[in-house]
């Protein structure tokens, strides 16, 4: 029963990570839509009624103010101000820089070390993982993702030499892990390819 009760658990939290994201970031663009509802009515009484024009035209604003901020980060003054923000407000809400880093790799708009695909020895065996941070005793924190969910793991420290960084993309990694290790054998490979053999 014990086990059974731990199983469901995990499972629901497993379930929640992946769902959270997606709900939160659905809920935010129709706060955002419907709090721009008011701005587009003048514009919006001007189509026909059978059409929502209402709704398309505060999606359709929302994407240009997206738009915009994104001009904006292409600037030194629109990157200097967002640094600023960033450091003051996000960088002291717990998990932002991690799941920031996380974002960027996807995207691949980053130099940042954090998230790099690796394979770990646990237990004898090699598993894909992600190295979080390098200690100072040349040890490494790395997140080892349950399968298929990338966001919902186990976190362990390493010594370096159970830690076998792989030179590939960070979407890679996610890929195979999405399915369910298919793809793995490119995982061995390219650590083979950096002269380190599998334990």
């Amino acid at each position: 029963m014990k086990n059974v009760t731990g199983y469901m658990g995990r499972r629901l939290i497993t379930g929640i990570l992946v769902v959270a994201p997606i709900y939160l970031t659905v809920l935010l663009i129709l706060k955002v839509t419907a709090s721009l509802l008011k701005v587009v009515e003048p514009v919006a009484k001007l189509f026909p009624g059978w059409l929502p024009a209402d709704e398309i035209l505060s999606l359709l604003l929302l994407l240009f103010l997206c738009f915009l901020v994104g001009l904006a980060m292409n600037t030194p003054i629109g990157r200097a101000t967002w640094e600023r923000m960033e450091h003051a407000l996000f960088q002291r809400l717990p998990g932002y820089a991690l799941f920031r880093s996380l974002t960027q790799q996807l995207t691949g708009h980053t130099e940042d070390t954090t998230w790099k695909p690796a394979l770990a020895e646990i237990e004898r065996a090699l598993v894909p993982a992600f190295i979080i941070e390098e200690l100072e005793n040349g040890s490494f924190t790395v997140f080892v993702p349950s399968i298929p969910t990338p966001l919902a793991g186990d976190v362990y420290i390493l010594p370096s030499d159970r830690v076998y960084p792989l030179d590939i993309p960070f979407t890679q990694a996610i890929r195979t892990i999405s399915r369910w290790g298919l793809g793995s054998k490119d995982l061995v490979a390219a650590m083979k390819k950096k002269g380190e053999r599998a334990p």
